[in-house]
């Protein structure tokens, strides 16, 4: 009768633990999903309101099956696709290819960023920013486009690239980018900042009319569900 009584015991402490530990694993898989949702109040909502920019998600997201849905595709994909590789942002698209190999650096004062490195010759961005396209470099006209990567702003470290665009958030319109190719300095000012869908290819897209660069990073910090878009225009001398 002993042993039986000890083995019941033992058992229902086993179900008590079992159900606990799922249920912790539940409120994991659940904060990791909807983090993105938490971290645009924390971190998006109030700087955007204090800069007045217009953005295509509203100040207060509602939610429905749709963001639920694309949540949790961002989530997984996020677990199966290297973000650390340029060519994996945006899979189906072909990137305007020429004969302009360079590598220079950029420099962003209002977030403490200095001699950063950007290259279109390798799609590495643990090593370096990684300009998308190869038709145009700066300060020639064209649209150079520069992928980094970004994390949670309490992780930015300006030398480590898997951080690199941790604070891109705060930059907004008039905010200075410098750019350094062959020793010569070139300064290109912010001209708008947006939010897009991840498969939003409209932002990658070609402007000879004059010299422009823009910054693509994820977004809200820590996650891929949107992409923060920072598009800045060449100052004149």
């Amino acid at each position: 009768m002993a042993k039986y009584y000890y083995h019941k015991r033992s058992s229902k402490a086993f179900r008590k633990i079992l159900a606990l530990g799922i249920i912790f694993l539940g409120i994991i898989i659940s904060g990791y999903v909807f983090f993105p949702l938490l971290s645009w109040q924390i971190y998006f909502a109030p700087v955007f309101a204090s800069q007045n920019i217009e953005v295509p998600i509203p100040k207060t997201t509602v939610i429905t099956g749709g963001t639920f849905t694309n949540l949790l595709g961002n989530a997984g994909r996020a677990l199966t696709t290297d973000l650390t590789q340029a060519g994996n942002w945006y899979p189906n698209f072909a990137s305007a290819q020429g004969s302009q190999a360079k590598t220079y650096s950029i420099s962003i004062p209002k977030i403490g960023l200095k001699d950063a490195v950007v290259t279109n010759s390798n799609g590495d961005l643990s090593k370096q920013l990684v300009q998308f396209n190869t038709d145009t470099i700066p300060p020639h006209n064209g649209n150079t486009i520069i992928f980094g990567h970004s994390t949670l702003p309490q992780l930015f470290n300006p030398k480590d690239y898997k951080t690199i665009f941790a604070n891109l958030y705060k930059l907004g319109p008039s905010d200075l980018i410098e750019v350094k190719i062959d020793n010569v300095e070139y300064i290109y000012r912010v001209q708008s900042v947006i939010v897009v869908e991840p498969e939003d290819t409209s932002v990658l897209s070609q402007n000879f009319g004059d010299s422009y660069i823009t910054l693509i990073t994820c977004t809200p910090p820590g996650t891929i569900w949107k992409r923060l878009i920072i598009k800045a225009k060449l100052e004149k001398i």
